[in-house]
């Protein structure tokens, strides 16, 4: 089967919006585009399509880049209206096409419904852990975790100037592998910093890293590799002497919270991390060279699957751009520990994930690369890659904490990786039907289905002579 043709660009509502923020009536901004005034009304109410030198033109007069009209961001914000309006206490059902009219013409409304339903829940949380101990401690707000998810989101999981900070940091200093930076960095903080690297105790082994300010000490885990010492290094390195322009990132984002603007901190000094140790010209080419093949990559930079993985996601340099990738962690449980993306994938967030989706299949092959063609409900296909990682096991006691990652692409980008050789990525027979999750998706013939299809049906139980939910129960189930 042919691949999907690929998708025009329409302005829709964001053309007006970004004109009136300019200060522009139309006649002024067709002039400078250089278009009739009536093309320009057609193209705002989504009449025509835009074109490649209409586009490249509409980001140099009004400073945007070309993404700027994606249709990424109003299909994200779609899913989460659906998912929101999903949710049983609102008892509304919104099909996708309205959600993404909605989304698309209205933004502002859409994102104050989800947001006010992230605060429902929440507080339903917390009344819920009152009610059910007695104790007077409310649940953590979750907020926070995800107004930074929004944050990374939003910058497409790249941030340049730490990126480009962390590049000439690694120059400096000569750095070539997480095997060598790690020696270059004990000794960087030892000389400038008067920070001494101690081994901490084994109570202590649950900390990866403990810095004490006051007595100077920098306790690393006596189990970190060679690797994971000099990740941990290089994040401090991030806090102590790149905090400027930490700060500056997150400033100049506004959040809501202390609290989403100390994890954003943290997650930018982990991402200077990885940048530093994997800069971006050499990992770039080193990617490109091997066709993405993870394990060479971690052989070549001398750290762990996940974290090539995590970095892999972060390639998308003006100029030099890499696979746009989404990269995601989970548990046995289906819980979400990490999720990135540089591509337009959607992650659900209330009801947990597809359950076909191969990142949960990795934790019945522990160790092993698995590969899937996944199509979406829209018709959107994507490549996935997932293993598992495990972490801890330091004693015969020790708990174990395992993970899957796993990282995906669209479907067009899949030939440059070295996974998809003898896959038949043509043919739509192989992909695997998935969707963002069963509280939102449409698909009726799914076996795996954990709830109604959104918007579904009512079935007569004949023993009961009433009407249920579909599906009843599982076909070939038990008693």
């Amino acid at each position: 089967m042919a691949r999907p043709p690929v998708r025009k660009i329409y302005a829709h509502a964001k053309l007006r919006r970004l004109r009136a923020q300019h200060g522009m009536n139309q006649v002024e901004l067709a002039r400078a585009l250089g278009i009739s005034t009536s093309y320009l009304n057609q193209l705002e109410h989504s009449q025509r399509p835009l074109t490649a030198p209409v586009l490249l033109r509409l980001a140099e007069v009004l400073g945007v880049q070309p993404e700027f009209f994606s249709e990424a961001e109003e299909e994200r914000l779609a899913t989460d209206l659906r998912t929101a309006l999903a949710d049983e206490a609102s008892g509304v059902t919104v099909g996708p096409d309205e959600a993404v009219e909605v989304a698309r013409d209205h933004p502002e409304t859409a994102k104050a419904l989800v947001a006010l339903h992230r605060r429902y829940r929440d507080t339903a949380e917390q009344v819920a852990a009152l009610a059910s101990d007695g104790s007077r401690s409310a649940l953590p707000p979750q907020e926070a975790h995800d107004e930074v998810r929004d944050f990374f989101y939003a910058h497409h999981n790249h941030f340049g100037p730490l990126d480009e900070e962390a590049e000439r940091r690694a120059l400096r200093l000569g750095l070539d592998s997480a095997r060598s930076a790690a020696s270059v960095l004990r000794e960087l903080f030892t000389e400038q910093y008067g920070i001494k690297i101690v081994q901490a105790g084994p109570e202590r082994v649950a900390d990866a890293r403990r810095f004490d300010r006051a007595s100077g000490l920098l306790f690393l885990s006596p189990y970190l590799t060679e690797g994971q010492q000099a990740f941990q290094l290089a994040t401090q390195l991030a806090l102590l002497d790149h905090h400027d322009l930490l700060d500056t990132v997150v400033a100049d984002t506004g959040f809501a919270s202390p609290q989403s603007a100390g994890l954003a901190r943290i997650g930018l000094a982990n991402y200077f991390a990885g940048a530093l140790l994997m800069p971006y010209a050499a990992f770039h080419a080193a990617a490109e060279k091997l066709r993405y093949d993870i394990e060479l990559l971690q052989a070549r930079f001398g750290v762990g699957f996940e974290t090539v993985c995590h970095r892999l996601s972060t390639l998308q340099r003006s100029g030099r751009r890499g696979v746009p990738f989404s990269f995601l962690r989970v548990d046995r449980a289906g819980n979400i520990s990490k999720r990135q993306s540089a591509t337009d994938f959607h992650f659900s967030r209330l009801g947990g994930t597809c359950p076909l989706w191969t990142v949960y299949e990795a934790f019945s092959a522990p160790g092993r690369i698995l590969t899937q063609v996944a199509e979406m409900p829209d018709g959107k296909r994507y490549f996935w890659v997932a293993r598992t990682v495990t972490r801890g096991g330091f004693g015969h006691r020790a708990p174990r904490a395992e993970f899957a990652v796993t990282l995906g692409c669209e479907l067009r980008h899949a030939p440059r990786l070295v996974y998809a050789e003898g896959a038949a990525l043509d043919d739509s027979r192989t992909a695997t039907p998935i969707g963002l999750g069963c509280r939102i998706c449409e698909r009726r013939d799914c076996a795996q289905r954990a709830r109604p299809p959104a918007g579904g049906h009512l079935a007569v139980d004949a023993d009961r002579r009433t009407t249920v939910p579909y599906p009843v129960e599982r076909r070939g189930g038990g008693s």
